[in-house]
């Protein structure tokens, strides 16, 4: 038995008894058909399962897909996936279908993949900057007309609209939660690269709020990590440090999972965290988790009213969105210390004193 295939336009106008061409007129609407040459038509198309080439048509009549590309790092992040589904909630109503795939962070499959939504040409293009990628090769295609939106990280070497959290402020709300509950000792656990914008912005948001408490930053606190796994083997290093930290501050949702994880591992609940990105399992930790939530729904639903407002004709300069960040406090009660554990040596000689607990 000869394999199935997809319908054609031929094969409707052959159903129908008329021409290919007047089958395109009726489904593109774009020249006269009788009512009844279009009933038959949509008939014929319901019957056979017909779906029409919209890449082609675009194509062929030269103008824009039905489309938006999105470009994200990792279509397994959650948080990417909550974008996508804000960019949807606009987009969507104005007869647009989203599109997604990923750079796995690499700036040559970022730039591969931009150009085949590009080959497709669709109606915006969205991207989540790769490390190290230049975007200068977009230029063009901008000033053509073609709406371009960063998310999450600016682009490089082409300015255009962008989308992003207010890291910096979030993370500096995040660790003065716990400098007000009496930690002087605050590790920072971020991600690689070390480049990465949103890591540099909540770096430099963690060491301006110490600097407002008055305290010294010190680098030895501050690890880095690529995944959970290597998160939790930030975690024991920096909690064997002779004087280590009595609270962390985790740089995002996959630090976070290592994070949480090596310190239920090890039994330890005398070290307070503050996690930036909130994570399913916070409220559900027994004490809950602190976080310093981003609203990924919200950036994608100001990237998408970009879009939108660009299709319709705006012209203006290229600008930024800072979508807020919000601090959601759990478990962040004080707990004394079983003596000599998760304090320094002269801490430790002093006998018991209190910090707070998981988040």
């Amino acid at each position: 038995m000869a394999p199935s295939r997809r319908p054609t336009l031929a094969d409707v106008a052959r159903e129908v008894g008329v021409s290919a061409k007047t089958v395109s007129r009726v489904l593109n609407e774009d020249g006269p058909s009788s009512p009844e040459t279009r009933k038959r038509v949509l008939a014929a198309v319901a019957r056979l399962g017909f779906q029409p080439n919209l890449m082609a048509r675009s194509i062929r009549v030269g103008g824009p897909d039905t489309t938006v590309g999105l470009v994200v790092p990792d279509l397994g992040n959650p948080f990417f996936g909550a974008v996508a589904g804000g960019i949807e909630d606009v987009v969507n109503d104005r007869g647009l279908t989203l599109l997604m795939g990923s750079s796995d962070e690499d700036p040559e499959r970022e730039q591969a993949l931009t150009r085949t939504f590009l080959a497709r040409r669709v109606s915006v293009l969205m991207v989540v900057p790769s490390v190290g990628a230049d975007h200068a090769h977009l230029k063009a295609h901008r000033a053509a007309g073609l709406p371009v939106v960063f998310l999450d990280r600016p682009g490089s070497g082409l300015a255009a609209d962008t989308v992003v959290s207010s890291n910096r402020s979030g993370t500096r709300e995040g660790v003065a939660h716990l400098v007000a509950r009496g930690h002087r000792r605050i590790g920072f656990v971020g991600d690689l690269p070390t480049r990465l914008y949103t890591r540099r912005e909540r770096l430099a948001g963690h060491r301006e709020a110490l600097a407002a408490a008055g305290l010294p930053y010190d680098r030895a606190l501050t690890a880095n990590a690529h995944d959970p796994a290597g998160a939790a083997r930030a975690v024991a290093r920096l909690l064997a440090l002779p004087d280590p930290p009595t609270a962390l501050l985790s740089g995002n949702n996959v630090m976070t999972t290592g994070v949480v994880a090596e310190l239920a591992r090890t039994g330890r609940r005398d070290v307070a965290v503050v996690a930036f990105d909130d994570v399913p399992m916070a409220a559900a930790l027994d004490p809950g988790l602190t976080v310093v939530a981003q609203d990924p729904v919200a950036m994608g639903e100001a990237a998408g009213r970009t879009a939108v407002e660009r299709l319709a004709g705006d012209r203006s300069r290229a600008r930024t969105v800072t979508v807020p960040t919000r601090l959601i406090p759990r478990g962040s009660g004080e707990l004394p210390a079983p003596r000599g554990i998760g304090r320094g040596p002269r801490e430790a000689a002093r006998g018991p004193s209190s910090h707070a607990r998981v988040g």
